[in-house]
C-alpha cells in the first residue's frame, strides 16, 4: 500500500475508487446508495485502512450495501438478523478490527430484534447503521415493523400495527451513541458516521432511507419528501478530528459544545433546541416521544454516553487479537491440564 499522498489520494496513498467494490444492483434512486456514497466518502476523507476494517450484513436489500463499499476489507454477509452474533464473534477474535454493520428495518427490527438489544447491553464496538424503510423491499414490499400506522400499500394493503423506535430501543438497552439521520441529508449523514467510528462502543446510525420502489407515497414517513419537508435537525454538526484543537465555555443557543470521544476527537454541536442536551439520557427518550406523538422527524445525535466500557474492556482481552496468538499460547500443556483435573477430585 502506498504511502505517497498525490492530488486525488488521501494521506495513506489510496484514491476514492479504491474505497468501492462491486456496483450497485440496488433500484436507481434508492436511499441506500447514497447511504454507501457517504461512507465511501468518509473512509477516503479519514484514510481508514481497508484491512482493518470488517464490514458486516444480515439479509435485505440494506444489507446487500455492504458489497458497495471497502473492496479491499474484511467482510462477511450473515444470516437474516444474526449480523450482530457473527460480529461479535469477529470482533473477540481481533478486537483490532473496525467493525461497520449494514442491516435494515426488517433485518433489525424484526428477526433481528433480539440479537440487536443483546448487542447493545453487550457494547460491542461496531458502528451499526440501519437504512430504515418500512419495507420489505427484496420480497415485493410487505410492511416492515418501522412501517406507519395506517399506512397503505398497492400490495401490502393498510398496516394496523404501531411502528418500532429503534432509537427509542436503542436507548433503552444501553447504547452509548445513537444517531438518526436521512439519507437525503448527506452532510449530516457524513458528519455523523465520522463521530460514530471514534465511539468506543455500539452506535447506532438510524438513517431513513426512502424506498423508490415499494414505499415513495409522499404521506410515508419514510419517502424522500416527507423526509424533506419535515426533518428537524437538533443540531448542527461537525466532525472535527483529534489533530485540530477545540475550547468552549458555554453551550448557549446558536454556540457550540464538544462531545469529546474516546480518541481524542470531537463532534461540535450547534445548538438550535434550547432544552436539548444529547448527554442527558432522559431527555433524549422524552424529545424522541415528543417526536411521535407530533409527528416530527427529529435527525442529528441523539444520545450519547461514553462512560461505559467495551465489550474488549468488560473482556480484559490481551492486546494481541486471540486469533493471532499461537498454538502454545491457546492451548494449555498436559502438565496444565493434569492439575486442573486435580482441582476436582
Amino acid at each position: 500500500m502506498s504511502s505517497k499522498r498525490g492530488p486525488h489520494t488521501n494521506e495513506i496513498g489510496l484514491t476514492y475508487s479504491d474505497y468501492r467494490d462491486l456496483p450497485s444492483t440496488l433500484c436507481k434512486g434508492c436511499g441506500h446508495d447514497s447511504v454507501t456514497s457517504q461512507i465511501i466518502s468518509v473512509a477516503f476523507e479519514l484514510s481508514l485502512k481497508p484491512h482493518e476494517i470488517i464490514r458486516l450484513s444480515g439479509i435485505g436489500c440494506s444489507s446487500k450495501s455492504a458489497a458497495y463499499f471497502f473492496g479491499r476489507s474484511h467482510g462477511f454477509n450473515s444470516l437474516h438478523g444474526r449480523m450482530p452474533s457473527l460480529g461479535t464473534g469477529a470482533l473477540v477474535a481481533n478486537h483490532h478490527l473496525a467493525a461497520i454493520g449494514v442491516s435494515g428495518d426488517g433485518d433489525t427490527a424484526s428477526i433481528g430484534m433480539g440479537q440487536f438489544k443483546h448487542l447493545l447491553r453487550r457494547n460491542l464496538r461496531m458502528v451499526y447503521i440501519i437504512e430504515n424503510n418500512g419495507v420489505y423491499g427484496l420480497t415485493k414490499g410487505q410492511f416492515s415493523a418501522t412501517a406507519d400506522l395506517g399506512q397503505e400499500l398497492k400490495y401490502a394493503g393498510r398496516n394496523e400495527f404501531p411502528p418500532g423506535d429503534l432509537c427509542m430501543e436503542a436507548i433503552i438497552s444501553g447504547c452509548g451513541f445513537v444517531a438518526r439521520s436521512f439519507s437525503g441529508d448527506p452532510q449530516q449523514v457524513r458528519e455523523l458516521l465520522k463521530a460514530a467510528l471514534s465511539h468506543r462502543g455500539t452506535a447506532v446510525l438510524d438513517i431513513i432511507s426512502p424506498c423508490v420502489t415499494f414505499n415513495n407515497s409522499d404521506s410515508s414517513t419514510k419517502s424522500y419528501r416527507w423526509g424533506k419537508e419535515n426533518a428537524e435537525s437538533l443540531h448542527d454538526i461537525h466532525y472535527v478530528p483529534v489533530r485540530e484543537e477545540i475550547a468552549i465555555e458555554e453551550f448557549n443557543p446558536g454556540e457550540t459544545r464538544s462531545v469529546d470521544f474516546h480518541d481524542g476527537s470531537h463532534i461540535l454541536l450547534q445548538k438550535l433546541d434550547d432544552e436539548y442536551d444529547p448527554s442527558d439520557r432522559l431527555s433524549a427518550i422524552s424529545r424522541l416521544e415528543k417526536a411521535r406523538q407530533e409527528g416530527e422527524f427529529v435527525t442529528g445525535l441523539i444520545y450519547v454516553n461514553q462512560e461505559r466500557p467495551s465489550l474488549t474492556e468488560i473482556l480484559d482481552l490481551v492486546d494481541t487479537p486471540l486469533a493471532m496468538l499461537p498454538e502454545d499460547k491457546l492451548r494449555p500443556s498436559p502438565e496444565a491440564l493434569r492439575d486442573i483435573l486435580r482441582s476436582y477430585t
